[in-house]
């Protein structure tokens, strides 16, 4: 079941600034950001776990379905520029779950192109 305590908002520029998504539940996989016409367009973002600000993970793919290169961004935080962490406009897939993900899975996941179980998978 999606957890209501995760937030997570996406930009297209950077700074928070431009076009904007908003996903208000965790337990979330988007196969390929071309179904929000968000590909390779994100910038900045803000994660946040409202009860629990340690327990949530977004997972950035540079391909999609989970594939290429990936960072992980662990706990609740704000990132105004991708730049800083060499992934801005690159992020085609994510993953965010309101939990921490260990390597060992995301790596799994990498692996064999599936989400987590009890996650809502959107596709294109």
């Amino acid at each position: 079941m999606a957890n209501s305590d995760i937030r997570l908002t996406l930009w297209s520029g950077t700074n928070f600034t431009n076009r904007r998504i908003r996903f208000r539940r965790g337990g979330v996989a988007v196969r390929d950001l071309g179904a929000f016409r968000f590909n390779n367009v994100l910038s900045s973002f803000r994660l946040r776990n409202v009860v629990q600000s340690s327990q949530v993970t977004l997972v950035l793919f540079s391909r999609i379905n989970f594939q290429g290169s990936f960072r992980v961004f662990r706990g609740s935080q704000n990132v105004a520029n991708l730049n800083n962490f060499n992934f801005n406009n690159v992020t085609s897939s994510l993953i965010l779950v309101d939990r921490i993900l260990t390597s060992s899975e995301i790596s799994q996941i990498q692996s064999t192109g599936r989400a987590p179980r009890d996650v809502l998978v959107i596709r294109q």
